[in-house]
């Protein structure tokens, strides 16, 4: 022991004898560069041989497996502990040889003592340390708690559950705080009549964003929509791309970002045409009077079940809508699986395509929009006047004229 406190005494002689700045800049560079070597590439890896041995030669069995125990239920690993403990003592040293070749140990030792530290404030700084990390400890674990549960239920969303993990952790951190101030004899009676007057103030100044707030909880628990689904909100159409406490945000077809407050959210129809898995959609189609509705529906269904973005099941169907001024009308409906603005977009092109075809294959026409034009026999019927270069001709729709 004594010729290491002799080693000791020598090494500090020697960086206390640096009387140049040039020399003192120099060994400060290389104490730099030591602790960054020793910190980063060798007390990692010899943390990890010494890790690797242990496990293989000492610990084994039930040692083992409660180990394992411990390092889950805490937010490092044991290894990845003693690496960042052998680091902040690394720093710690290199503080220390730095304030020694600059020669400021004295002045520091001197600040510390003239600021009136006791053993009862240093006390309360290690209760405060320990109290910060049990607190961090129960925050990390309530989040894999919520984690856990988030994937073994099938209730509970993405947005679901970073929004309790969130809430919870602020929770614990607000508990956490309220200790602290206790540890440190801080008045909290005073302090809670503060915090409801400013509350107050806060409330009537942000009476929006509050309300907001409160309907996003809203949406959180009712779970109208969720991330990803095709909604329609107030007649905003879109993606849903997420989901805050303050508002919600859709990507809509022209690819722009639309931003609706949660309050807004809340007040106006949704429309969601995700939840089912399944859309049907619908086509009007106009057949010519002279021809067979019947056989129109199913030249038209046999059409529509060969287009594949149309789902097998339910079955299409068309259902004569009404008379039309120029043709008996068809409202062919069919059914889309996980709807999404493209594939809806397909469904309608191939169906619109596939009848048009299969009609001009059948001979059944779809008439353009036309009218029928008549006259009063007394009046000598409706007569269409007719140019040829200067002759100058009448035609009547009146039989005997």
């Amino acid at each position: 022991m004594a010729s290491v406190a002799s080693t000791l005494s020598q090494i500090g002689e020697f960086l206390s004898s640096l009387s140049t700045v040039e020399w003192r800049v120099a060994v400060s560079a290389g104490v730099i560069a030591l602790a960054l070597l020793v910190g980063v590439v060798i007390v990692p890896f010899v943390v990890r041989q010494l890790r690797r041995t242990v496990r293989r030669r000492l610990l084994g069995g039930w040692l083992a497996d409660a180990v394992d125990v411990v390092e889950e239920y805490l937010p490092t690993t044991i290894g990845r502990f003693a690496v960042r403990t052998m680091q902040f003592a690394v720093v710690i040293l290199e503080v220390l040889a730095l304030l020694i070749i600059w020669n400021l140990l004295t002045p520091v030792e001197s600040l510390i003592r003239s600021s009136g530290l006791s053993m009862d404030l240093v006390f309360q700084l290690l209760l405060t340390a320990v109290l910060a990390g049990a607190i961090y400890v129960i925050a990390d674990q309530y989040k894999q708690a919520i984690g856990r549960i988030g994937k073994q239920a099938s209730w509970m969303t993405d947005h679901q559950q970073e929004i309790v993990v969130r809430m919870g952790q602020i929770v614990i951190l607000l508990f956490g705080g309220l200790l602290a101030l206790g540890l440190w004899g801080v008045e909290l009676q005073g302090l809670l009549v503060g915090a409801g007057f400013l509350g107050i103030v806060v409330g009537l100044a942000a009476r929006q964003t509050l309300g907001s707030l409160i309907a996003g909880f809203v949406l959180m628990f009712s779970r109208p929509f969720t991330i990803g689904d095709w909604v329609e909100i107030g007649g905003e159409e879109g993606v849903v791309t997420d989901i805050t406490i303050i508002n919600t945000r859709l990507e809509n077809f022209d690819g722009e970002v639309v931003v609706i407050p949660n309050d807004k959210v809340s007040n106006e129809a949704i429309v969601n045409r995700s939840r089912r898995g399944v859309l049907r959609l619908k086509v009007d189609v106009g057949i010519d009077y002279e021809s067979d509705p019947e056989r129109a529906k199913a030249v038209a269904l046999e059409a529509i079940k060969e287009v594949d973005s149309v789902a097998d099941g339910p079955p299409p169907q068309i259902v004569p809508k009404k008379f039309g001024d120029s043709a008996v009308v068809l409202e062919m409906r069919f059914w889309i699986d996980h709807p999404t603005p493209p594939r809806k977009w397909n469904a309608v092109s191939g169906v619109v395509t596939g009848v048009k075809a299969a009609f001009e294959r059948e001979g059944i026409k779809i008439p353009f929009p036309q009218r029928e034009l008549s006259g009063r026999a007394e009046t000598g019927g409706f007569q269409v006047k007719e140019t040829t270069g200067e002759t100058v001709t009448s035609r009547s729709d009146d039989p005997d004229a």
